[in-house]
């Protein structure tokens, strides 16, 4: 893990404490940078799949159908 010295908005860092549960600036920072990351590669799965359907490589209705699961 490096280390960076950086200025940081104590105001959005504390608010982001307190929706992460996080307690220090460090688990704060590491927990943020996962869940944009995270969120960012979901929003890309979203727009792979909906090219999918478009696409017509997908059909939304087998996905949708709870007939069709396997036991």
């Amino acid at each position: 893990m490096s280390r960076t010295v950086i200025d940081l908005d104590d105001e959005a860092l504390e608010e982001a404490a307190k929706e992460l549960g996080t307690t220090t600036k460090r688990d704060t920072i590491n927990t943020a940078l996962r869940e944009v990351t995270a969120r960012y590669r979901r929003l890309r799965a979203l727009e792979d799949a909906r090219q999918l359907v478009t696409d017509g490589a997908l059909d939304i209705d087998i996905l949708l159908n709870k007939n069709q699961y396997r036991p």
